[in-house]
């Protein structure tokens, strides 16, 4: 791919391969391209982060210049040279034999890549972003779905009294790292959506090293003017434009595979935003195999995860039943399936309520051959949440488990600390395990850590006195050079420097550290042992009481013994959270638990030798011991604010801010620097997306792939017998029956006999057991009884016994029956249970 701009062949010669930079969203995050795009237009890639902007605005003038210097050229060969060979290197996935996965699509209705691409939010994007750079890092063969919004996110500004204002700005293709997706006949790839919106979708494409992320847009010309607004906004409008956006992503992001040639042996599901592949997928396999819907399911869902982020029932997205009825009408017909049908996919199986709402996790769910939550506490809130799905299910057998986020590390490592994990630890840095980091990490002096951490607060402290500046400009009437000296007394680059950035949501309490205004003020304004607070994040536009936690912040930031030591950072973007996340001491975080489902803002700031003090929900659950930072108490009461905000004053007045200024004769905070170095070598590499996305490929992505080519081989043959199978369970699971049951205690061990009536099933349909709730000094609470004897006269009839040791109180025991398949998923493909009491 060349640019316009070169025009001469000499040039384009000399400059060959910047394109294909500048248009490859892997090269956001490589450090030594930097200097490519700052050679560019210093201006322009400081303020915008964005390489094809930069190469767009650049004048030809400017590229003549740089073709006759040597050391750019030099440079730019090297770095383009690297590229090209990273694009077919052996890596971690290729490095596996005989895998059968040939194809992973990853659908999300963000993705935070970088400030070039501004399609996400908050979290969840960057969450998605990450989980696809990793995958390029791995050699992973993934795909990305998602859509191309014309505005994106909102943009946050606000008004003298402290209130905010969203922002659209519309976002120019033109200036963004995609480029159209062309047909065999070199024609943009256009689909065709009837559901029932006769919609024309356009598709674009993003690169990530050897990844694609496919990018859907209804802002076709032909389209009607209301559907080309459906990927204006990010969670912008209200339900219908987001039952239309979800649409599109799930079902209209399947035919884009499909019109690409894509047939993927497992779909990811990044939340219920995508849940309506599920019915895209099932209904692309009834054609392929001639088998009606049901079936199709049965095969399709072998081969899909559903990740869950969502740590409260409330957070799903739901749609009325006419909502779904007026938009996916004609798709169920089309699929030769009922409306009541189409609706129980969105519902659980004892709700009976015509009028009850379609929940799209539900759906995901149905459809899904694993589900997980982001953290260990998430996949135990979701565990719980899920119950409705599973009735007479045990909480420790709903079938969501869990994969601990991570972050891109390199997305989020300052260029000292890469240089200092890349000496350490080679290329391999981000996959060293602990105990290898932490022989590596002797070689590193206490002097080094904090030169490092110095160095990072200071472009901290640069970056927020110019952002500083700027509003000054726009917002005080001074002068110039009052502007300038009132910026320069705002932070200073040796104390103590704090962060706290994110979404602003009640749940989050964002506000827990001005619970105490007062004791707040004063220790940032210790003149022993000053304290500096960078703070940053949006409000949801229709979140009021989320706007008031940020306006009260502003009014405190305005007091005058306040104003050099505490500043809000408005628009928090990606280039806002690099500085942070390099430059601040100690992170805070500071949620309700546990409703933070991961929360992995804070694993950002380990590679640069951050420390955390957080509450113990999310990641910090997991990764929180004394010698790697500090925690708050993790009360779940609603009631316990206050005393939460005093546990956080606490920590910070007697601890962190002495072991921050507590120095020894080099000036070094050695308690401080011992928590650094532990927290850099447990923490990071573990926290990291490459760790995660590892996680996925060995335990979802390769199994699932096998389930899914055994359902399919033989023109679907498994997966017709099983879905003949389950129909069979259904019609025939009523009708067993339990005639007789003795539990008795015979000296140190307990016996157990049923006499079971399975009608027409048989005893290979079935598993029958014993169930005790699980302990910890029981973890072994699942006891399979035998067949002793068929019962005289009785069709399937036997008589079931066992004998066990009395570890346990007899009345801690339960018989039940279970379905039993051994290429059956259960509970998640049928929920049925018999309990024997």
């Amino acid at each position: 791919m060349t640019s316009p701009r070169y025009f001469r062949p000499d040039i384009e010669q000399k400059l060959d391969g910047l394109a294909d930079l500048a248009r490859d969203c892997s090269y956001s995050w490589v450090h030594g391209a930097d200097e490519i795009w700052y050679e560019l237009g210093a201006e322009f890639w400081t303020q915008t982060r964005n390489p094809w902007l930069v190469l767009q605005s650049v004048s030809r003038s400017r590229l003549e210049e740089l073709t006759k210097n040597e050391a750019f050229c030099e440079k730019l060969s090297g770095i383009v040279s690297n590229h090209r060979k990273s694009l077919s290197e052996q890596r971690w996935f290729q490095q596996k034999q005989n895998t059968g996965l040939n194809s992973v699509a990853y659908f999300s209705m963000e993705f935070g890549l970088s400030e070039a691409l501004p399609i996400y939010s908050g979290g969840l994007g960057l969450l998605a972003g990450d989980h696809l750079k990793s995958a390029n890092d791995l050699g992973l063969p993934l795909v990305g779905v998602g859509l191309l919004y014309q505005n994106g996110y909102f943009r946050q500004a606000f008004d003298a009294e402290g209130n905010q204002i969203a922002l659209y700005p519309n976002s120019d293709t033109s200036d963004l790292p995609v480029c159209p997706v062309r047909d065999a006949n070199d024609e943009w790839l256009r689909i065709y959506l009837k559901t029932p919106l006769k919609l024309w979708v356009r598709v674009w494409q993003a690169q990530i090293g050897r990844l694609n992320l496919y990018l859907l847009d209804t802002n076709d010309p032909v389209n009607h003017p209301l559907d080309r607004c459906i990927t204006t906004e990010l969670y912008g409008g209200g339900s219908e434009q987001r039952l239309s956006q979800e649409i599109l992503l799930g079902i209209g992001g399947w035919h884009v595979l499909q019109a690409l040639g894509i047939n993927p042996d497992v779909c990811h599901l990044n939340e219920g935003h995508a849940a309506f592949l599920v019915l895209a997928r099932a209904r692309h396999l009834m054609h392929q195999y001639g088998i009606n819907f049901s079936t199709a399911l049965t095969v399709s869902r072998a081969g899909n995860l559903f990740t869950t982020h969502t740590p409260v029932e409330a957070g799903f997205d739901r749609f009325s039943p006419e909502q779904i009825k007026n938009s996916l009408g004609i798709y169920a017909k089309e699929m030769d399936i009922s409306l009541d049908t189409l609706l129980s996919l969105g519902r659980s199986p004892d709700d009976h309520n015509p009028a009850s709402p379609f929940n799209m996790a539900y759906l995901a769910i149905h459809g899904s051959a694993a589900v997980n939550g982001v953290s260990r506490l998430h996949g135990q809130v979701s565990r719980a949440i899920f119950t409705p799905l599973f009735p007479n299910w045990p909480n420790s057998e709903i079938p969501v488990s869990h994969v601990t986020n991570g972050v891109h590390v390199p997305s989020w490592d300052s260029m000292e600390a890469d240089a200092l994990w890349t000496r350490l630890c080679g290329k391999s840095r981000w996959f060293c395990d602990p105990q290898e980091a932490s022989s590596k990490f002797e070689q590193v002096t206490d002097n080094d850590l904090w030169q490092l951490r110095a160095k990072n607060r200071t472009r901290l402290v640069q970056f927020v006195r110019d952002e500083y500046g700027r509003e000054l400009k726009v917002h005080a009437n001074l002068s110039e050079r009052e502007q300038e000296n009132r910026a320069l007394r705002l932070f200073d680059p040796n104390a103590l420097t704090i962060g706290f950035a994110r979404r602003f949501a009640t749940y989050k309490r964002p506000n827990l550290l001005l619970t105490d205004p007062d004791r707040l003020a004063r220790l940032l304004t210790n003149s022993e042992r000053p304290v500096q607070l960078v703070i940053s994040g949006k409000a949801h536009p229709a979140d009021i009481p989320g706007q008031q936690l940020i306006k009260a912040w502003l009014q405190f930031m305005r007091r005058p013994d306040i104003r050099e030591h505490a500043i809000f950072l408005s628009d928090y973007d990606m280039i806002t959270a690099e500085y942070l996340v390099q430059g601040v001491d100690l992170w805070i975080n500071t949620p309700r638990r546990p409703w933070e489902a991961c929360g992995t803002s804070g694993m950002k700031i380990l590679v640069n030798g951050g420390l955390n003090l957080s509450e113990l929900d999310g990641w910090w659950a997991e990764a929180y011991s004394p010698e790697v930072g500090w925690s708050l108490n993790g009360l779940e009461s609603e009631y316990s604010d206050h005393e939460q905000a005093q546990t956080l004053l606490d920590l910070l007045e007697y601890e962190i801010v002495p072991a921050f200024y507590n120095r020894n004769a080099a000036g070094i905070p050695e308690h401080w620097v011992t928590k650094m170095r532990a927290s850099m070598v447990a923490l990071t590499s573990y926290f990291s997306s490459n760790r995660m996305v590892r996680e996925y490929t060995e335990r979802f992505y390769l199994p699932l792939a096998e389930n899914y080519h055994k359902r399919t081989t033989n023109n679907a043959a498994l997966g017709s017998s099983l879905s003949q199978w389950l129909a069979r369970l259904d019609d025939l699971w009523p009708k067993i029956h339990v005639d007789h049951i003795e539990i008795e205690q015979r000296d140190n061990r307990h016996f157990f006999s049923l006499q079971i009536y399975l009608g027409d099933l048989t005893a290979a349909d079935v598993t029958v057991e014993i169930y005790s709730e699980p302990t910890p000094s029981d973890p072994v609470n699942v006891h399979a009884m035998h067949i002793d004897q068929p019962l005289p006269g009785a069709v399937n009839g036997y008589v079931y016994s066992l004998n066990i040791p009395a570890t346990r109180p007899i009345s801690d025991y339960t018989p039940r029956i279970k379905p039993h398949h051994p290429d059956c998923l259960i509970p998640l493909e049928t929920h049925h249970i018999l309990w024997l009491k």
